[in-house]
């Protein structure tokens, strides 16, 4: 390495002027690089500033999904609970229409015709039958069945009044002038009947 001698100082007056000139065209650039460089600065600030409450938001969001999240797990303990409270329904339920297919599958072509012929209005006669039945039964156990249970006694009776009815029918034909009686009164029933 050399060291500068008297020469090089000489040189180094002689480039004065163009350095001078040289460095006072840097003094704007170098302004408008500070200007720049503050302007960039304020922005990064601003940048800041927005990622910050950005964080801020998102501290947010995280604390109220930790809570949703608390809910739903709350949720599921419930819900677990009643699915195990409901499972032996289901299971029962299953055994109870397990027993009842086989009958319900024979059933099906009597449910379908019964569906396909029966109107409105017979639903309703069918509703107000089963409300009179009660009435409907207390009266024939009162009044019917006591009087069925007297008609073993009805039956002597008939044949003793036939046979009465016979024996009088013999007596009215031996009397004199009947049959002239029985002619009018069949001619009186043919011409009420025309």
């Amino acid at each position: 390495m050399r060291l500068p001698d008297p020469r090089d100082a000489l040189t180094l007056i002689g480039r004065s002027p163009a350095l001078l000139e040289l460095g006072l065209s840097l003094v704007p650039r170098a302004a408008a690089l500070l200007d720049s460089a503050e302007a960039l600065l304020e922005r990064a600030d601003a940048l800041i500033e927005r990622i910050e409450t950005t964080r801020l938001s998102a501290d947010a969001v995280v604390e109220r999904t930790e809570g949703t999240v608390d809910d739903a797990n709350r949720l599921v303990v419930r819900a677990a609970g009643l699915v195990g409270s409901i499972e032996p329904t289901v299971e029962r339920a299953q055994r109870l229409l397990d027993g009842a297919a086989p009958s319900l599958e024979k059933l099906q072509p009597t449910l379908d015709r019964l569906a396909e012929t029966t109107d409105p209005h017979e639903v309703d006669a069918l509703v107000s039958l089963v409300d009179e039945l009660p009435k409907l039964v207390g009266h024939v156990r009162d009044d019917v069945l006591p009087l069925l249970t007297g008609l073993d006694t009805v039956g002597p009776d008939m044949h003793q009044l036939l046979d009465l009815v016979g024996e009088l029918n013999a007596m009215l034909s031996k009397v004199p002038g009947i049959s002239r009686v029985r002619r009018r009164a069949d001619e009186r029933d043919d011409v009420q009947q025309d």
